[in-house]
């Protein structure tokens, strides 16, 4: 392969990694919002990963906003979608709740309320 070849394909690869980590970036001030992030009942609520929980009933409809990192692009024209709320047995809807298509496949959202994670999550997570 030619000098230029392999030239292009680097810079390719160099590309993709930029733009997957500008999807995955949340600086907390309204950048990148690829972030896992749903509304439900007009609480903001984010993934969090390594959680063991137990889902309950079904909460309702949780709405997960399109992503805003697109360049200035019209956001109204994107529109939201929508996946089912779950309850998570011994936690309050307000704290957190568990998302997906079934209660088998649900992940594990607490509210966003900033850096750090509500206590009765921590402790889910401390296994305590």
């Amino acid at each position: 392969m030619s000098w230029t070849g392999r030239s292009a394909g680097l810079l390719g690869a160099a590309a993709m990694v930029m733009s997957v980590a500008a999807c995955t970036a949340d600086s907390g001030g309204g950048g990148a919002s690829c972030v896992n992030r749903y509304t439900y009942q007009h609480s903001s609520y984010r993934d969090v990963a390594n959680v063991e929980f137990t889902p309950g009933r079904k909460l309702g409809v949780a709405t997960k906003p399109p992503c805003e990192d697109t360049g200035g692009r019209d956001r109204s024209e994107e529109p939201d979608t929508t996946a089912t709320a779950y309850e998570v047995d011994g936690i309050s809807p307000k704290v957190a709740i568990a998302i997906g298509d079934t209660p088998k496949t649900a992940t594990f959202f607490a509210v966003d309320s900033g850096s750090e994670l509500p206590p009765e999550v921590q402790k889910l997570i401390d296994g305590s």
